[in-house]
């Protein structure tokens, strides 16, 4: 099975433990079989693994989470990079040049395509492969996979089929209704568009190159920037006639609220938090290594993190976007491919993080132009480089780096490698970095 896993979203209606880097899909909030906290996009990924271990997975994504998927996933996963935001449009067609470009995949070949962050179960997955040999024997040229609804939602555009079989031809699409209209749709048998779809690689290229004047997966992502913002719905899925639909039943959940993300969560209480029996209904999820005591609450969220605290009764949850979007401050946490960094401190003229680096990684080799730097060992055995020079570093070793200078720290142990950068300088920014070949 060939699928593209759509994994977008800027992390606002989830802060503060996700921001512009860290989207929901990288929230450990989720245990595996062994008990392990896991994220939406490793769950997903294990799933599908699980169903198809031969399957060729592609994620489509910005280049901000890349970083992320790395550390999350490992460095043989599939990544479709959009070099800017186009919509979902142009980002299927990017990956789908990728998987027939680069990836070699032949143009008989079905293709799914679904978000990377549903909370499903096994049949879901079971439920894709057979979406996805339909696409590649039916008679459709777009096979959807249509939810049945399980109350009369406003959040989600609905599909009508033309009868209740589980396969069937669709008749019409309709936005997002009010609740009256979507209990009319329920009546006559519509399901809702969770935008799960498959095609042949052949169809969707064809389409394609219909709309965008390009050559191949190259030539497509140089001049991904100048392409139109528009999603796959309106330029593709409402203009085609042969679209069929298949019903599914089963465990679907859009996590895309704390309210609706709770109601997934397997314990009430994620990181070291204590609640009195006077609590009801409250879901403390606390990415930091202080406590957080709770009394007397119903019916709440508590999240707290390096980027703020969020309190919260759970209806109102999901309308915190206008409220985060006025928040202005550097991000206070981040994974990266080698490992992740937290903020410790920010003052005027300088940052202090800590810096935590995988075993069997590396940072980019690089210098920065505003600002000198200063690691201080806590944790682990790795060697530095300082403009070509080589040397082994142990806990309680200081190295300094002063502006210009080309830089970069390795793990080659079988742990983590922690240490304190202090930034020093007038302009502190993400932007003061120039990488080099090493």
């Amino acid at each position: 099975m060939n699928i593209i896993l759509l994994s977008g979203g800027s992390g606002q209606r989830l802060w503060p433990l996700s921001n512009d880097v860290r989207s929901k899909q990288f929230i450990k909030i989720f245990k595996d079989n062994s008990g392990d906290y896991e994220s939406m996009v490793q769950r997903v990924f294990r799933q599908i693994v699980e169903v198809d271990p031969a399957a060729n997975i592609t994620i489509a994504t910005s280049k901000t989470q890349v970083s992320a998927i790395h550390n999350q996933l490992g460095e043989n996963v599939g990544i479709s990079i959009e070099p800017c935001r186009r919509d979902t449009f142009p980002a299927i067609a990017l990956a789908s040049a990728y998987l027939h470009d680069v990836q070699k995949v032949a143009l008989d070949e079905a293709v799914v395509v679904c978000p990377v962050d549903p909370y499903v179960d096994k049949e879901y997955f079971l439920t894709l492969e057979k979406l996805s040999k339909l696409a590649e024997t039916g008679d459709a040229n777009l096979t959807l996979l249509g939810i049945d609804p399980t109350y009369p939602s406003e959040k989600y555009g609905y599909i009508i089929p033309e009868n209740k079989r589980d396969v069937s031809k669709v008749v019409s699409f309709k936005e997002k209704p009010d609740v009256e209209t979507a209990k009319d749709y329920i009546s006559k048998g519509a399901l809702w568009n969770g935008g799960i779809f498959a095609y042949k690689l052949s169809y969707l290229l064809e389409k394609a190159h219909e709309i965008i004047d390009f050559k191949d997966y190259q030539d497509l992502f140089d001049k991904y920037a100048t392409l139109e913002k528009i999603s796959f719905d309106y330029a593709v899925v409402e203009k085609e006639s042969k679209i069929s639909v298949m019903r599914f039943g089963g465990l679907w959940k859009d996590l895309g609220t704390w309210n609706t993300l709770t109601e997934a969560m397997e314990e009430n209480v994620i990181g070291k938090a204590y609640l009195n029996e006077k609590c009801e209904g409250v879901h403390v999820i606390n990415d930091m290594n202080i406590p957080i005591v709770v009394m007397g609450l119903k019916s709440a969220i508590v999240a707290a993190s390096p980027d703020g605290i969020l309190v919260s009764d759970k209806e109102q949850s999901s309308h915190i976007k206008p409220y985060v979007e006025k928040i202005e401050q550097p991000i206070m946490f981040a994974e990266k491919s080698w490992g992740s960094y937290r903020v410790l401190d920010v003052e005027k003229d300088s940052m202090t993080i800590k810096v935590t680096l995988n075993p069997g990684h590396s940072m980019n080799y690089h210098s920065h132009e505003r600002r000198d730097e200063v690691w201080s060992i806590v944790r682990g055995v790795g060697k530095t480089i300082i403009d070509g020079e080589e040397q082994t570093v142990r806990p309680g070793d200081v190295v300094n780096m002063k502006a210009g200078q080309k830089h970069t720290i390795k793990n080659d142990s079988n742990e983590e490698l922690q240490l304190i950068e202090v930034q020093l300088g007038t302009d502190i920014t993400v932007d003061d970095k120039i990488k080099y070949d090493l």
